[in-house]
């Protein structure tokens, strides 16, 4: 498998139960309980997915998640005490991959991180790059997109929205099209959510977010790849 899962917990019996259901499954574990430490760990690469929980001393998990999606892509699940839906889409748009409320099955929560990377392998793109309008590049291989030579800085859930729509040029996707192939089938929250990273998407790539080229919208139906 050869995955290494990083947790961020301050919790020591949380954070020794989830390590070892994960490492139960083939995992490697690393464990760090401040958002600091967590940040520069994920900035030296080898980490496949984090594990994140909200309540954390000093620097939050909100604070970690958005530092990460400033640098990298890699995964992250958050994992809190907060379940109000408002908490969850708040989560979701500063770029987590999942959203798993406590208390949790920790059997529960390996099977999120099997799917989590499973949605994230399976948006790979058939070309290593694809060219679109607008001097949009997505780059498969570092997980990038750039516009006019720059990096644009997406988040997982953006980046996985944009190859889809990529990879299948001339399909309409339903918001629950998206929902189960970019969010997962296990996604309860609302369909809606998927306008709010549509919406985030536009604003970093479009030309004119109010009048998209790239991504556009499907009356009655969707979204698809414009161009």
């Amino acid at each position: 498998m050869n995955y290494t899962i990083l947790i961020v917990e301050d919790e020591a019996k949380i954070a020794e139960v989830v390590r070892d259901y994960l490492q139960k499954d083939g995992y490697r574990v690393e464990i760090t309980e401040n958002g600091e430490q967590a940040v520069n760990r994920v900035l030296r690469g080898g980490i496949d997915l984090v594990l994140l929980d909200l309540m954390l001393p000093g620097m939050s998990g909100e604070e970690v998640c958005k530092r990460i999606r400033a640098c990298s892509t890699v995964p992250v699940i958050m994992m809190t005490a907060k379940t109000a839906e408002s908490d969850r889409i708040e989560g979701l748009s500063l770029g987590a991959d999942d959203y798993v409320p406590k208390p949790f099955s920790p059997r529960e929560l390996v099977a999120r991180v099997k799917a989590v990377l499973r949605r994230t392998s399976d948006h790979e793109l058939l070309a290593d790059r694809i060219y679109l309008p607008g001097g949009i590049m997505v780059d498969d291989v570092s997980k990038q997109v750039f516009k006019h030579g720059e990096v644009v800085p997406l988040t997982p859930t953006e980046y996985k929205i944009l190859a889809l729509l990529a990879r299948h040029p001339r399909r309409t996707f339903s918001r629950s099209d998206l929902v189960e192939r970019i969010l997962g089938f296990d996604y309860e929250g609302e369909e809606r959510v998927i306008d709010t990273h549509v919406k985030n998407l536009r604003r970093k790539i479009e030309d004119d977010p109010k009048n998209p080229q790239i991504v556009v919208s499907v009356y009655g139906h969707g979204y698809r790849l414009g161009g």
